[in-house]
């Protein structure tokens, strides 16, 4: 027979190093890695009301076509047919293109404020929250526009400010699991 085990062996207080919303801006970051625009690079995720990621996208091109032909450039003085702001889809876009279900009540992380265009699909969409990083044109009447859109439907929106600490602390992490030791 086999004697009663103690409940408290094994036992071990442990907690996440990050939070959901640290969690999900950095899945941001990480789809922001994966678009070649040399000055912007911007990532966004949708994640349901389970913590779920529902959907990912980063500024890009149109999918498929022939990026040889297109600039990179955002001279304004060429006119939009010659700057990258003619072809570029930007990260929202994106990841309400590749989402497969309904966006609504989900929330949204990413790396900058939308612009004023994005910020129509995303308060279409129902979603709840957007949660970003930079509002690098805070000063520009398309930001302008875009918080008045999410404030006249009701989306909430703030700012999250990630702590060095905790990003050197990923740093340290991804370095540790990419080294064989």
């Amino acid at each position: 027979m086999l004697a009663a085990m103690d409940p408290k062996i094994n036992m071990i207080q442990v907690a996440s190093p990050i939070n959901w919303d640290e969690y999900f801006m950095f899945q941001a970051i990480l789809a922001s890695y994966r678009s070649k625009d040399p000055s912007t690079k911007v990532g966004a995720v949708f994640v349901d009301q389970n913590q779920h990621q529902i959907s990912m996208g980063y500024n890009g091109f149109v999918a498929g076509i022939d990026e040889s032909k297109l600039p990179w450039g955002k001279e304004p003085g060429v006119g939009l047919e010659h700057q990258k702001y003619g072809y570029v889809v930007h990260a929202e876009a994106n990841a309400i293109l590749h989402a497969h279900g309904s966006l609504a009540g989900s929330k949204l992380y990413v790396t900058h404020f939308p612009c004023n265009e994005c910020a129509k699909m995303v308060a279409s969409k129902k979603i709840s929250e957007v949660v970003y990083l930079s509002d690098k044109h805070h000063h520009l009447e398309m930001n302008r526009i875009a918080k008045k859109i999410f404030d006249l439907t009701g989306l909430r929106y703030r700012q999250l400010h990630l702590d060095e600490g905790l990003v050197e602390n990923l740093h340290g992490h991804f370095l540790s699991s990419i080294r064989d030791t």
